[in-house]
């Protein structure tokens, strides 16, 4: 099965319903934050989503990101991720440079640390050395999904109430070569 991460486009519509939908059906928010409508139509989404990519047309509050989709051939979206060029002190202490999520439906199947993988390199493109990367200490697939894809863990912060593992992934040439 070929996997591949592409932006968000027009076309994709209908498959983002689909993948909208299906977190709806369940108890949890949709991850990463990037990919949630908020009250928006899907053109609004995309045509925000495109913004902040460039500091220009960035909100103020936010840090410019690239969001992409992990598709298959098919063309259903697996999960998306959303790539920050740098990191406000927010992001420094409880976000991190990359924020990523799987539909529910293929979780347990590989496609986080495979989406993972495939976002290291756009971030070394996007002049990013060193990737940090969050996660809740309760969700163990992400954890594992970082430590796969050499995330070595640096500390927890607690955040309103909750534990925050913070993992750096070094860009190197071993790990962009995986």
């Amino acid at each position: 099965m070929n996997l591949k991460l592409i932006k968000p486009s027009l076309g994709m519509e209908e498959e983002y319903d689909n993948y909208i939908n299906e977190w709806i059906n369940t108890e949890e928010s949709i991850i990463p934050y990037s990919s949630r409508l908020l009250g928006r139509d899907y053109k609004t989404w995309l045509e925000d989503t495109y913004k902040i990519q460039k500091k220009e047309t960035c909100p103020p509050k936010l840090v410019p990101a690239h969001t992409y989709f992990l598709i298959k051939d098919s063309g259903k979206i697996i999960g998306a991720i959303n790539i920050r060029h740098y990191l406000n002190d927010y992001l420094f202490k409880y976000g991190g440079h990359i924020g990523y999520g799987i539909r529910p439906s293929e979780r347990k199947k590989g496609y986080a640390t495979k989406m993972l993988s495939l976002a290291l390199p756009i971030a070394k493109e996007l002049g990013i050395s060193k990737v940090l990367i969050a996660c809740d200490k309760s969700n163990i697939g992400s954890a594992k999904t970082i430590i796969n894809n050499g995330g070595i863990l640096e500390n927890e912060v607690l955040e309103d109430g909750e534990l925050t593992e913070r993992y750096w992934i070094k860009l190197n040439k071993e790990i962009l070569e995986k």
